[in-house]
């Protein structure tokens, strides 16, 4: 028993507060300053119990057939009654990582059949949008998964702009090389940031429905809202995570705010406009023109007239490469940051703290949305039957220079 509390000991300091495993401390929020932390969110107990089960799983201290400590044992490791730790291992069980037997206590699943399967990686993007790589990476940690039962590819025709027209034809290809290598389904993250996408990406998934390959989307659903459809979703909560960017930088006093994304954007975009809408709402503010700005970023003509038309304290980034692209055309145009506009992004990509001014954004957990994904894979794989699901993990603000927030203390 005291070998085991060191370990809860080890996990606790890793655990991610309302995620499923992460990078980050749960503890400890990533702030520029601690003198301006914002309060800290309690993290509930059965979360730490989950956390620390999910993580021993994840890094195989706990092996497929492995008895998981008992209920008992785990409420006296953490102090917590039956009711929380059984919660916490419904959720391991839902996830499809333990079984229960009556009588025989729970058992890390295992899922031999697992090895004969061959998935592919569709993602466009690969290599030009930060997220995918380790939400890739997150599939490889995951328990069930081997290295070489992952087929990588990706389109070559992205540039640092954004999809280009020829990604779509390359998407088209590599769908139908998976097929053609009767992989038993595929990871698919749809196109956007091309006048076409939407056609495109329904070419792409009429193929593999015809050939009847189980898909997983990742990040985004190919179809605009409210259209869905029939293929399960792993991504994050993208209309909260819009409130809550925007909510951070209402609560430090900033009231004329602009959200910026570019054209052709994928309907996560759409999702995180609409919370800004609605934190703009609860707060009673009502702008005199439409504050939304669609268009590059890097386009400094552009740029000088959504400040000149809309004359904003504070813009809310439709992601991390967009906030990086309007810091740059902000330098240029002699305004400071944050002392003259304050910049919030989404994702958290490696760069945000190495920028000019380090980037508030708000952090998505992309291996845990990786390993999930596989799971969900391997769960439509046996259960076909199931109806479709959206997963949507929780982000968190990581509070940084750009914000501001310092200013108001």
């Amino acid at each position: 028993m005291a070998r085991q509390r060191k370990t809860v000991s080890a996990v606790a300091r890793v655990a991610i507060p309302e995620s499923l495993g992460g990078d980050q401390p749960a503890f400890e929020p990533r702030h520029e300053d601690p003198r301006h932390e914002e309060p800290l969110r309690r993290i509930s107990k059965h979360q730490v119990v989950f956390d620390y089960l999910h993580a021993s799983i994840q890094s195989g201290a706990y092996k497929p057939g492995d008895r998981l400590p008992s209920e008992a044992e785990l409420g006296t490791m953490f102090d917590a009654s039956r009711i929380t730790v059984a919660k916490a291992v419904l959720e391991l069980q839902r996830m499809n990582l333990v079984t229960r037997r009556p009588g025989a206590g729970t058992h890390v699943q295992a899922r031999q059949q697992a090895e004969g399967y061959t998935f592919g990686l569709l993602i466009p993007e690969l290599g030009f949008t930060e997220i995918f790589e380790p939400i890739c990476h997150g599939m490889m940690r995951s328990p069930f998964a081997r290295p070489d039962a992952l087929l990588w590819g990706n389109a070559s025709g992205a540039g640092n702009s954004g999809s280009h027209p020829e990604t779509a034809e390359e998407a088209e290809q590599m769908a139908q090389h998976f097929i053609a290598q009767r992989v038993s389904g595929v990871f698919f993250a749809p196109l956007e940031l091309i006048p076409d996408k939407d056609a495109a990406n329904r070419r792409v998934m009429r193929l593999l429905d015809r050939a009847k390959v189980p898909v997983v989307l990742l990040d985004r659903c190919y179809l605009p809202y409210p259209e869905r459809s029939a293929h399960d979703l792993v991504g994050i909560d993208n209309r909260r995570t819009g409130y809550q960017a925007t909510e951070h930088l209402i609560r430090h006093g900033v009231t004329r705010l602009a959200f910026l994304g570019e054209e052709y954007s994928a309907p996560t975009v759409d999702a995180r406009i609409t919370g800004f809408h609605e934190a703009l709402r609860r707060h009673g503010i009502r702008p005199e023109i439409e504050p939304v700005w669609r268009g590059s970023s890097q386009d400094h003509e552009f740029v000088r007239k959504m400040l000149e038309e809309s004359q904003p304290e504070g813009v809310v980034c439709a992601n991390d490469v967009t906030a990086a692209r309007l810091m740059q055309a902000l330098l240029v145009l002699g305004r400071r940051i944050p002392e003259d506009l304050r910049i919030v992004g989404i994702d958290d990509v490696k760069y945000a703290s190495l920028l000019p001014v380090p980037l508030t954004t708000m952090h998505q957990n992309c291996a845990a949305i990786g390993v999930i994904a596989m799971a969900t894979m391997l769960e439509r794989l046996e259960h076909p039957e199931l109806p479709t699901r959206d997963i949507l993990l929780p982000t968190r603000l990581v509070v940084r220079r750009s914000c501001g927030s310092h200013l108001n203390a």
